[in-house]
């Protein structure tokens, strides 16, 4: 992602967009996508809380729908 960026200036020619292309975009997005991931494992980590099977958490969440 090393590429020249190309911005969209008002008039008083302030940037006020960034221009980029779809493989960029979708690569931020797969970024910011594997931050948030981290954020929230460390704000699990870090409540104390009790990790509970996949399988488990899956039947209280369908057992609560009803």
């Amino acid at each position: 992602m090393a590429k020249e960026r190309q911005f969209v200036l008002n008039k008083r020619g302030e940037k006020v967009a960034v221009v980029l292309s779809i493989e960029e975009y979708e690569e931020l997005l797969e970024e910011i996508e594997d931050l948030q991931a981290v954020r929230e494992y460390e704000k699990t980590k870090a409540s104390g809380e009790t990790a509970i099977p996949l399988e488990q958490a899956l039947t209280e969440i369908r057992r609560n729908r009803k």
